[in-house]
């Protein structure tokens, strides 16, 4: 959530960045945060000035009783009680402001970074890196969803039965399959000093607010309305939750998190064959990195977090390609995204496997979660999170990219996790 007093003193650059993002009603939506924020002031000012009036009244009134004019005492409280009423009624409008203001801040996408480009979608995005060797799979590769039926792996057809399309079955060697993914990428994160959280995987309202995934204007999340819990759609939202109401130490900081979680998403409005398989699912396992930063620091940061990223795939043999995200490509807290996409030899297309981003203050500043360093300066510390790494399309490139006659074959790197060296 943008800070009204930093739209109050760059509300120019605000508009332009919120410009690269396609955002209509900026115009309108940042003039009507300082006209209530000017409400604001104004109210506050007359309610402190009221409630200054009724303590020196009440101070006076206590001095006449003391001296013995209790008839002159008795007269101001007449006044007195204009006063109590005046400052009652001032506090209820405050609220109301103050209501109003903080449900339109709400709405307010994230300014993006100064190196973020415009852009109306994924066709304006900037490929920035890439690394690794497309394979030549022949005539005729198997997509993943003819290979995972062909090896008995995942069963689409049974998860439908059990629940409905998205939620697949894995079996076998494809369980097994996840199980090491997952673990090979929390010991890759450990590694690199992040420290492993398991986290709930329902939150409350507060945590949703928090992170920037409500209000929820798409209608993605599963909701619970009898315990008005929501499903996670990453480990983002409650990893990051820890913070909430925290004042950190800057001595204390970069905090590195990493946690493994399985997401719900409802994936509303998606159709057609590019959810096909594991290419876009309603419930799927992801391990994600979380970090808790200076301002300073924070982009630095973001650069490490990618050469982690980097550094996974490398080892998983798969081609990738880095892309910096346009302004209209970018999520509603995000200053800045990479997205990292893995080549589908089968399916002939990229697969977005991660998403590395910096909120900046953006989350920091819903979430109340602000440092204090030695001189007893404080301020919002910069939040970052990244999919380290997200399984179904990971799964696919997989079992797509290294098929052959004998049958699927597992990198060097994950054997040791998996236990065998083939899916036949």
């Amino acid at each position: 959530m943008l800070q009204t007093a930093y739209i109050r003193e760059n509300k120019e650059k605000v508009l332009e960045g919120l410009a690269k993002r396609n955002f209509d009603d900026a115009a309108v939506m940042i003039e009507r945060v300082l006209e209530l924020d000017d409400a604001r002031r104004s109210t506050q000012n007359a309610l402190d000035t009221t409630l200054s009036q009724q303590n020196a009244l009440a101070k006076e009134i206590g001095d006449m009783f003391k001296s013995g004019r209790g008839s002159e005492a008795a007269a101001l409280k007449e006044k007195t009680a204009a006063l109590k009423s005046s400052s009652k009624e001032l506090e209820e409008k405050l609220a109301v402001i103050e209501k109003d203001l903080q449900e339109l801040l709400y709405l307010i996408p994230n300014v993006p970074y100064k190196d973020v480009v415009h852009g109306y979608g994924a066709e304006d995005n900037q490929v920035v890196y890439e690394e690794g060797t497309v394979p030549d799979l022949g005539e005729n590769p198997l997509p993943h969803w003819e290979l995972a039926e062909k090896y008995d792996i995942i069963d689409f057809k049974l998860g439908v039965k059990i629940t409905g399309a998205g939620f697949p079955v894995y079996k076998g060697k494809g369980a097994r399959l996840q199980r090491a993914l997952v673990n090979f990428f929390l010991d890759r994160n450990t590694a690199a000093g992040y420290t492993e959280i398991e986290p709930p995987h329902m939150v409350n309202e507060a945590s949703g607010y928090g992170t920037g995934q409500l209000p929820d204007k798409e209608g993605q999340m599963y909701h619970n309305q009898v315990d008005n819990l929501y499903m996670i759609p990453t480990a983002e939202v409650p990893v990051t939750n820890i913070f909430r109401d925290v004042m950190v130490d800057a001595a204390q900081l970069p905090i590195c998190c990493t946690a493994y979680t399985p997401c719900f998403r409802r994936e509303a409005g998606s159709y057609g064959k590019d959810v096909r398989g594991l290419n876009r699912l309603h419930q799927f396992d992801k391990v994600e990195i979380v970090r808790v930063e200076l301002p300073e620091n924070s982009y630095a940061a973001l650069d490490g977090m990618l050469e982690h990223v980097k550094g996974i795939l490398k080892d998983l043999e798969l081609p990738y390609h880095i892309l910096r995200l346009c302004g209209g490509d970018m999520g509603f807290t995000s200053a800045m995204t990479f997205d990292f996409e893995v080549y589908s030899a089968a399916q002939g297309r990229w697969l977005e496997v991660s998403s590395v981003s910096n909120f900046e203050t953006f989350q920091a500043n819903r979430l109340h979660l602000r440092y204090k360093d030695e001189n007893g300066n404080k301020g919002l510390a910069h939040t970052l999170n990244g999919s380290s790494l997200a399984l179904p399309r990971i799964v696919a490139a997989l079992l797509e990219n290294n098929q052959t006659e004998r049958g699927i074959r597992i990198p060097k790197a994950l054997v040791p996790y998996t236990g065998f060296e083939y899916i036949d």
